[in-house]
């Protein structure tokens, strides 16, 4: 088994865990790429910030690691099979299971990030099935055939929805024409709700939860559409058209006082959705074809928006309320994009880290670095934890020392 470690003398430690468990999702703690961190580094050396160790034996992926409880859980692909990696946070490998089948077609390896909830581990692969772990012996506890189990469907690259976990529901997207959106009980895995919504395919999208509306309500994007849908009991409340030359829409929806940004790849280009009669319908505010961010997520940093294009390869900053464009600029296009302590963290389709000062005025890159371990594409979303910056690349996952 490969390793790489490059242990800092004063090595990040694993802080005693007191109170109840802590849990991890995509994209950060509201699923907008913002990270509560404070005391991070505001620029970096020539080299970029210190690499605190590097473990390079995670196989084919795309999955971010999710960070709980003093360890980091993260998937990959061994042979036919998707595995777990449970690994500590100097890097050592502390558990792995292999857990079931995984897609081993074009672009092999998991695509969904584990949701660590309560003490409870959830993933799901490529191909439609959803496990329950114990999150300290790794043992199932249910799991569930979505496609099966739900009529959902396969899509073209494998389904990529990180599960979104809300009180004792998590909420899943299998694409059915019957079951377009379903609840289930996150610990027994027992259907609460199954949803119509429009009877529009899964597209890679994982949902937003939004409350303090009527009824608390899940965001997300099918093949054709924006949809909001009752959390409690699946009712459609409103939904929106949204569409590009693929129906390809894997970015989350980004929620922010009153109002709903969606952006898609292939020049279908940006939305922006005002929640209207207390969370029951919308209306269009803007849309744009300038930013067509295709699967990197984008960050709101005061009232504008930054993220970069897809076929429009520039990086964009865009007024949230108008959508008017700032300025583009093409050093960081084709990147994924989260934030932290006043500084944007751009990670490249090209392998670059830049550390970026958020400027509606212009791009104002502060420092770089460039990835050298790793394999095939750089896709999966940087993470930040305790001072620490995550970054997968393949078969590799790099701790960088950032505070």
């Amino acid at each position: 088994m490969k390793k790489y470690f490059l242990l800092f003398l004063l090595a990040v430690s694993c802080p005693i865990i007191l109170h109840g468990q802590h849990n991890s999702q995509w994209r950060g703690e509201n699923r907008d790429g913002v990270y509560h961190e404070t005391g991070l580094l505001k620029e970096w050396s020539s080299s970029g910030p210190q690499m605190l160790w590097a473990y390079q034996d995670l196989g084919d992926g795309y999955t971010s690691p999710a960070i709980a409880n003093g360890k980091i859980y993260i998937t990959g692909l061994t042979g036919r099979n998707l595995t777990l990696y449970v690994l500590d946070l100097q890097g050592r490998l502390l558990q792995s299971k292999v857990i079931g089948r995984e897609r081993t077609e074009q672009y092999p390896g998991p695509r969904s990030t584990v949701t660590v909830d309560d003490g409870k581990l959830y993933i799901y692969n490529a191909i439609g099935n959803l496990w329950c772990l114990d999150g300290a012996t790794l043992d199932v506890v249910w799991t569930k055939d979505l496609f099966r189990d739900f009529d959902g469907r396969s899509i073209r690259w494998g389904v990529n929805e990180s599960p979104l976990i809300v009180g004792d529901k998590i909420f899943m997207t299998p694409g059915g024409r019957r079951n377009n959106v379903v609840a289930l009980n996150k610990n027994t895995g027992a259907l609460i709700w199954s949803s119509q919504g429009m009877r529009s395919e899964s597209t890679y999208c994982s949902p937003q939860y939004i409350a303090g509306y009527a009824v608390p309500m899940i965001v997300t994007s099918t093949e054709r559409y924006i949809i909001g849908l009752n959390a409690n009991t699946g009712e459609l409340l409103w939904s929106h058209s949204q569409t590009n030359t693929h129906n390809i829409h894997p970015n989350t929806p980004l929620y922010s006082n009153g109002m709903i940004l969606s952006t898609t790849g292939y020049r279908g280009g940006t939305v922006m959705l005002r929640l209207t009669n207390n969370g029951r319908g919308v209306e269009q505010v803007w849309k744009t074809r300038d930013m067509d961010n295709q699967m990197g997520g984008v960050v709101k940093v005061g009232d504008y928006v930054y993220a970069g294009g897809h076929q429009n390869r520039f990086w964009f900053c865009l007024e949230w309320n108008t959508g008017r464009v700032m300025y583009r600029e093409r050093e960081l296009a084709g990147s994924s994009v989260i934030y932290a302590d006043g500084m944007m963290y751009v990670y490249t389709d090209r392998g670059v880290v830049y550390l970026v000062r958020p400027n509606h005025e212009r791009l104002e890159v502060v420092s770089s670095f460039r990835v050298t371990l790793g394999t095939n594409e750089h896709w999966a979303h940087p993470v930040i934890h305790d001072g620490v910056l995550y970054i997968r690349h393949g078969d590799a996952l790099m701790a960088y020392n950032i505070r």
